[in-house]
């Protein structure tokens, strides 16, 4: 069997559940991963042959494919903000909003940095450890921490660490019961649970099915619970003229902003992403 023919199973099998161009991607996605072949390889030589070995990891990914598994987590990688990342099931996908969250984290700690060396950094629910790592790339004279209540994420985010070549302070805690942490910061950054229960319906199979929920959904009636949360932690833990960051649910916007002057934050900040939704909030905290 060659290529082609495999493409056009991916054709045949997969027409029904996804776009043509998302097949596509599919298959130079697996193809590259499998065999080291890129779009270009494929087209200089189509009708290249592959084992009864490759040919069954082709079909094996077929099928997970075609009960709407993410393909990020079959070929066990993906891509945040132009860094490698490795990802299971046990870390969120890594999403394009979110590497707007840390452009913006980036952007306002210009003034800071000229201002003040070394910057400390708190990234609360890192998961794959996706900010933590792109800002301690992008950030080389900070300090980065990282937080997360899965000891199954956290082995991701170290390896990612690695992977990268950066140097990320580690901590396993659940920020909704520890009582307090002992290091101050500069700035604090969360992309916290915030999808409602109610929402499951609106939720998409790949994403639903697969991806760990415990980073996912927060009950219905307490929304804002993480990010009361955390703010109040901030509180405590935020340097003088600190900023505190959050990734949100759309829907909620207004509210985490009224949340915020409540507890006595300023200069608050509600931002679009590149959808036109409402998603980022930014709040600086003058003691």
């Amino acid at each position: 069997m060659n290529l082609t023919e495999i493409k056009n199973i991916f054709y045949i099998e997969l027409e029904n559940l996804y776009p043509k161009t998302e097949i596509e991607s599919f298959f130079y996605l697996l193809t590259e991963d499998f065999i080291g072949l890129k779009r270009v390889d494929i087209a200089l030589d189509p009708k290249y042959k592959i084992d009864k070995i490759l040919q069954q990891k082709f079909i094996s990914a077929l099928a997970k494919l075609k009960n709407e598994y993410p393909i990020q987590y079959i070929i066990g990688k993906t891509e945040f903000y132009g860094l490698p990342f490795k990802v299971n099931n046990d870390v969120l996908i890594p999403r394009p909003e979110t590497e707007e969250l840390v452009q913006w984290v980036i952007n306002e700690t210009q003034e800071k940095r000229k201002k003040k060396k070394g910057l400390t950094l708190l990234d609360i629910g890192t998961g794959s450890g996706c900010i933590a790592i792109a800002l301690a790339k992008n950030l080389p004279d900070a300090e980065v921490w990282a937080l997360d209540i899965s000891d199954k994420a956290l082995k991701i985010a170290k390896e990612n660490a690695k992977l990268n070549t950066v140097n990320i302070q580690f901590l396993n805690e659940n920020i909704l019961k520890v009582e307090k942490l002992s290091v101050k910061f500069d700035i604090i950054i969360s992309n916290p649970p915030y999808v409602r229960e109610l929402e499951k319906s609106k939720i998409q199979n790949n994403v639903l099915l697969n991806e760990p929920h415990l980073a996912l959904f927060v009950k219905d009636e307490d929304p804002l619970l993480f990010y009361d949360k955390i703010a109040g932690h901030a509180l405590e833990i935020l340097n003088q003229n600190g900023m505190l960051f959050f990734e949100i649910n759309q829907d909620f916007g207004k509210g985490i902003v009224k949340l915020l002057k409540e507890k006595g934050f300023q200069n608050i900040e509600l931002k679009k992403d590149i959808f036109g939704v409402d998603r980022m909030v930014k709040a600086d905290l003058h003691k």
